[in-house]
């Protein structure tokens, strides 16, 4: 057993549990990781898709109780019935895209600098949706609450504050705008979260129901990723995998139950710095050949 493999396994799979609910791009960090590790090939790529798995287990974890109880409900309440149809009716783009386009960017966009160009771009894009977010946020409101600014009154509040609010159109704008995230280094979570804040989501609605949405996506793309390159695969690579899906859960769910209070009182600003300050890390260090990122 090759132990210096496992602990990559292991690195890679930290990578992608702290990233993939984080609007910072799971995989672009794990391309960015794989580059440096030299876990680039096409086995890596499947393994880089299979221990997504690991991560959505940790959401079905924490979601627990709200998933068995909308199962539990679905013959007998129209609102679980919406909610599941909700979350199904977003997971479709995906799925149609995916099939169409998966293999082009895969071969043609899956590169450290295409990465890094992204993250930078989603950065700054995560500011603007925040600066048109900051009047609604409490935490920007004035002290004063019998002459709040001007702007505070102009600002729209959220439409939809709970998931179960959500129309079908509404699940199918945010399943559009999920698809975005095939672009590597965009960040699915981010695409869902920040589009579903632009789509008149509040804050927690937005991220609950990225958290939703990513179970039938992620589990959905590694079962087809790994049933597709099966050939590339063997039993030996079932410790590999293994210790990628356990750190992934782990880190996971130490991820999702941290972020879920984060929101509460912060907006997504701190993220979107990361994103363009590692960015442009990355652009300055492939440019001048500091680090080498690509094979």
């Amino acid at each position: 057993m090759d132990i210096v493999l496992l602990l990559k396994a292991a690195v890679m799979g930290v990578v992608e549990g702290l990233t993939e609910f984080l609007p910072i791009s799971s995989t672009g960090h794990l391309i960015l990781a794989g580059a440096l590790l030299g876990m680039d090939d096409d086995k890596a790529k499947v393994f880089d898709i299979a221990i997504q798995t690991g991560a959505i287990f940790a959401v079905i974890w924490v979601y627990w109780q709200k998933i068995a109880s909308t199962v539990v409900a679905l013959p007998t309440q129209v609102q679980a019935r919406r909610f599941a149809l909700n979350v199904l009716i977003a997971f479709v783009p995906a799925v149609v895209l995916g099939l169409l386009f998966g293999k082009f960017i895969k071969s043609h966009l899956f590169t450290p600098t295409v990465v890094a160009s992204t993250f930078i771009v989603g950065g700054f894009i995560i500011l603007w949706v925040e600066a048109r977010m900051a009047p609604a946020d409490p935490a920007a409101e004035s002290a004063d609450k019998l002459t709040p600014p001007p702007e505070l009154a102009e600002q729209p509040t959220a439409r939809i504050e709970a998931v179960e609010d959500m129309r079908p159109m509404d699940a199918l704008k945010v399943g559009l705008v999920q698809c975005l995230a095939m672009i590597p280094g965009t960040s699915r979570s981010g695409a869902t979260i920040i589009g579903g804040m632009l789509l008149g989501l509040s804050r927690k609605a937005a991220t609950d129901f990225s958290f939703y949405l990513a179970i039938p996506t992620l589990i959905g793309a590694g079962a087809y990723s790994l049933y597709k390159e099966r050939a590339l695969l063997s039993l030996a690579d079932a410790p590999v995998f293994a210790v990628g899906l356990v750190f992934s859960f782990i880190s996971a769910w130490v991820c999702v139950r941290w972020l879920l209070r984060y929101i509460a009182t912060h907006s997504f600003a701190p993220f979107a710095w990361y994103r363009i300050g590692f960015g442009f890390v990355v652009l300055a260090t492939a440019w001048t050949g500091a680090v080498t990122w690509a094979a």
